[in-house]
């Protein structure tokens, strides 16, 4: 089976965006009623999932798209400071050198997507962005996408850094790799059994290559 399209995840899979999340949602901590994360916290929170999250935070959940608009709209004001992830552009350029159709699923905002990408000239290597402002329907969001370009999904993965992608995916039937770079950490992604886990982006070109052995 020939990986034909990949669609990346954008926060914590593509750009560097985590620490930077975690200042934006601490600075909002008083204006939305939640506890402030302190350095500590830190690792806890990369083991555990999105749901398990909020309900720690005691966040009611009518407020949570009230606090992602704010978090989106404050992350587009440190956009020109965030970097992608080392070793991404090689990545995407060896991908797009294989003839790969590649594109972006993601929750942030198209805005905050196409102004990265320029500012680090990766804009080329995209075929198309797709924002879907959820938390816990990116398997909608993923099926949706599929259908509207006619994909094949036997022939697509999708790479993200979070349990939910993870989940997203083995719900609609589509291979998934995971990353241990970003948001979640390698012990909460393996619960969710990805069809792979990689630590770096380099691997994800051998990755590619032995889904064509499966």
């Amino acid at each position: 089976m020939s990986i034909k399209v990949i669609v990346f995840d954008f926060d914590g899979t593509l750009a560097d965006t985590f620490n930077a999340i975690v200042r934006i949602a601490n600075r909002l901590a008083d204006d939305f009623g939640y506890k402030p994360l302190m350095p500590s916290d830190i690792e806890q929170i990369r083991n555990l999932s999105t749901r398990q999250i909020i309900q720690q935070s005691g966040l009611p959940l009518f407020k949570i798209p009230f606090l992602l608009k704010r978090i989106k709209s404050e992350l587009h004001k440190d956009i020109e400071s965030l970097k992608p992830v080392y070793g991404i552009p090689e990545l995407l350029k060896e991908l797009k050198n294989q003839g790969k159709i590649i594109g972006i699923l993601t929750s942030n905002t198209e805005k905050n997507v196409k102004t990265f990408l320029k500012i680090h000239a990766l804009e080329s290597f995209f075929s198309f962005i797709d924002s879907e402002a959820t938390i816990f329907g990116k398997s909608s969001a993923l099926k949706k996408l599929i259908n509207d370009n006619h994909f094949q999904p036997n022939f697509l993965v999708y790479i993200g850094d979070e349990t939910r992608d993870i989940a997203a995916s083995k719900k609609i039937n589509i291979k998934v790799v995971a990353v241990t770079w970003g948001f979640n950490s390698s012990d909460a992604l393996i619960k969710y059994n990805p069809d792979f886990l990689v630590n770096h982006p380099r691997e994800v070109l051998t990755v590619i290559a032995d889904f064509a052995k499966l």
